[in-house]
C-alpha cells in the first residue's frame, strides 16, 4: 500500500513527503525569508487529525490511485476504532495520529491548497498541517489568509484563530525553530523559545536531586533525550546556546553529587579521592549546604567538561 501511495505526484517545488522535517526548513529559509519575503502568513489548523473527513479524502485519493484495494484499504484504516477506557469507539472522520501514513494522506487532502499557492506564485512550506507562506508585505498577507481560509472551508477544515497569524517571519516559529537576523543580512536558524523551554523542564525533570538515584542512572536517563532533542534540532546556527545549555546541565549534576554526599566530612573525603587539593576540597566540603557557590567556582575544576565526558554524560555542542 505505501509504495503505491508513495508513487502520488506532488508539486515539484516543494518538499513535503520527505520523512524527516529538514527539508521543509531549509526550503522557508531558501525561498522565504532569504528573499526578502519576510512576512509570514502562519497557519494553523485546528484538530486537523482528528477532523479529516473521510469521503473528501477518499474521493482525492481515487483521483491519483486506481487500485481498488489500496481505497479499500485506506477505508478500513480510517474506520477503525478508538480503544477508550477498553471500549471501542466508532470514528466518522480523523485519521489515526503517530502513524507513518497519515502525513502522507495530509498531503493528499491537502495539496489542491498546495497547488493553488503553486499557481498564484507564492514561496510557501508544508509539513503535514504545518504550513508557512511567506510574502512582502502585511497586506499581501491578510490576502492569502482570506485565501486560505476560503480553500480549507471546502476541505471541512478549521484555521485556528487564536495560533495563526500574519507577522513577521522573525517572531514566529516553524516545526520548533525560529529565524533570527544575523550581522550583514544574513538569516539563521534557532531554536525557538517555547522548545526551549520545554526542553529546560524536561532537563530539570530528569536531573532533580531527589530519587536516589546514582550519578550514573542519571546520566543514562539524559542520553536518549538529550541526544534526539540534539538530532532534532541539529540545523540551528546558535552555537553559543548550545554551550550554554550544555554549562546549565553540567551545574545541575554537580549539584546533584553534593546532595549524593550531603556530609561536608564525606565531600573532603570524596574529593581527595578525585585528586582535588586538600585546600580546595577543605573549602567546598564546608560551603556544602551552599551548593551554588561550589558549583559555579570550585568545583568546576573538579567536575571538569573530561570527568562528565568519562561517566558518557551527552554533550549539545
Amino acid at each position: 500500500m505505501n509504495s503505491a501511495l508513495c508513487t502520488l505526484r506532488f508539486l515539484p517545488s516543494l518538499i513535503r513527503c520527505h520523512p524527516f522535517a529538514d527539508d521543509s526548513l531549509n526550503h522557508c529559509l531558501k525561498f522565504g525569508v532569504h528573499y526578502s519575503y519576510r512576512t509570514v502568513v502562519d497557519v494553523d489548523l485546528s484538530k486537523f487529525f482528528d477532523r479529516v473527513n473521510h469521503d473528501i479524502l477518499i474521493d482525492r485519493l481515487k483521483k491519483r490511485v486506481n487500485e481498488a484495494g489500496v481505497i479499500w484499504l485506506v477505508r478500513a484504516y480510517l474506520n477503525a476504532g478508538i480503544m477508550d477506557g477498553g471500549v471501542v469507539v466508532e470514528r466518522a472522520e480523523g485519521t489515526p495520529q503517530g502513524g507513518p501514513l497519515s502525513p502522507l494522506l495530509a498531503n493528499v487532502l491537502l495539496d489542491e491548497v498546495d497547488r493553488e499557492l503553486e499557481r498564484r506564485g507564492h514561496r510557501f512550506a508544508r509539513y503535514a498541517d504545518d504550513c508557512n507562506v511567506y510574502v512582502r508585505s502585511r497586506k499581501a498577507g491578510e490576502r492569502v489568509m482570506a485565501l486560505l481560509k476560503r480553500r480549507y472551508d471546502k476541505l471541512h477544515l478549521k484555521i485556528n484563530e487564536s495560533k495563526s497569524a500574519v507577522a513577521s517571519a522573525f517572531g514566529r516559529k516553524f516545526l520548533g525553530y525560529a529565524f533570527r537576523a544575523a550581522p550583514k543580512g544574513e538569516v539563521k536558524r534557532k531554536v525557538a523559545s517555547q522548545a526551549l523551554s520545554k526542553f529546560k523542564q524536561r532537563i530539570r525533570e530528569l536531573t532533580r536531586r531527589s530519587g536516589g538515584r546514582s550519578i550514573e542512572q542519571v546520566i543514562e536517563g539524559l542520553r536518549p533525550y538529550v541526544l534526539g532533542w540534539k538530532a532534532y534540532f541539529g540545523l540551528t546556527q546558535t552555537p553559543k546556546v548550545w554551550r550554554k545549555l550544555d554549562e546549565w546541565m553540567r551545574h545541575r549534576m554537580r549539584a546533584i553529587q553534593l546532595k549524593h554526599w550531603r556530609r561536608g566530612t564525606t565531600i573532603y573525603r570524596e574529593l581527595l579521592a578525585l585528586g582535588a587539593p586538600a585546600a580546595v576540597a577543605r573549602q567546598v566540603a564546608a560551603n556544602s549546604r551552599r551548593w551554588q557557590r561550589n558549583s559555579r567556582y570550585l568545583l568546576n575544576r573538579i567536575f571538569t567538561i573530561a570527568y562528565f565526558d568519562r561517566l558518557g554524560m551527552p554533550r549539545l555542542s
